[in-house]
Parts: structure tokens; sequence; C-alpha cells
């Protein structure tokens, strides 16, 4: 299969590894021969001040680095910690695409801004939906976090 680009980034804190995650690096690999993961460290993690408990870097790269394994993706990955919410996206010059969500499309668009800026070219943009749970509210760690629904989206309580 020709894949369309030669270096897709993808990133994420990837905690409660979860459907939306499988789907976002999926799509990077359908996309993209080599695929550079962003693994936000737990200092980053941290910094996004989120409500909930967050694994270790060292256990969200493990599970992470499982799904790639037992998807048959691990060789063609490379994953880097983040260190800042943009990672190795405003100075890389060899990656063609930047895979995200439709949540985190607004940060790729800032992201492709600021090369601009600084006279590298912008990467090319693959926006996925969001991965909706049974009740039709999209998947997310801070709803699996909360008890609300499990990994796959199933709802736990009503």
């Amino acid at each position: 299969m020709k894949r369309k680009f030669k270096t897709v980034l993808v990133g994420g804190t990837f905690d409660e590894f979860h459907k939306g995650h499988q789907a976002l690096i999926t799509k990077a690999f359908e996309v993209g021969e080599r695929v550079i993961i962003g693994l936000s460290s737990d200092q980053l993690a941290k910094e996004l001040r989120k409500d909930h408990v967050i694994a270790t870097y060292e256990e969200r790269l493990e599970e992470l680095k499982h799904f790639l394994r037992t998807g048959g993706m691990f060789d063609r990955a490379k994953i880097v910690a983040l260190d800042t919410p943009y990672g190795i996206t405003l100075t890389t010059t060899i990656a063609d695409a930047l895979v995200v969500s439709r949540e985190t499309e607004p940060r790729a668009i800032t992201i492709n801004k600021k090369r601009r800026a600084s006279g590298i070219k912008p990467l090319k943009l693959v926006v996925i939906d969001m991965i909706p749970a049974e009740d039709c509210i999209p998947i997310s760690t801070t709803r699996i976090r909360h008890g609300e629904i499990d990994r796959e989206g199933h709802v736990l309580m009503h």
C-alpha cells in the first residue's frame, strides 16, 4: 500500500489508552510510512492541569508500545518525549504531516502559523473526528477517569 506521506507526526498524553487514541495513531500509520509519536512527559502532563490523576510517563509509554507491537506498527514508529505542547513540530523539517483530532485541530493551525512565521513549510493536517462513546459523547480520558465510560466507550454509570 502506497502511503501519502513519508513522515507523519502525532502526539498526546495517551493516558488511559482508549479507542480514540487507537484511532488517532492508526490513522497516522495509514497515511505515513514513518510516524513520530510525541508522548507528553510527566512534567507537561502536570502542566496541562487535568482534574484527575495521570499515569506516569513509563506506564503510558509501555501501553503505547504494546499497542504498536500488537498492531504491527512498532518498527515504523519513533516515540519522543514532549516537554512542550508543540514538541518538535515547530522545528522539524523532516515531517510532511500532522495527524490530530477535531479537538486538537486549533493547536495544529497555530503550529502551522508559527512554522510559517519561522520560514518553515507548514505541515499538511490530517484531522479525524472524535470517537463517540455509546452515549454519543466523545470518548476521553477524563470521562474514563471519572468512571463514566470504559476505554471502549461503554457507559458505566447513568
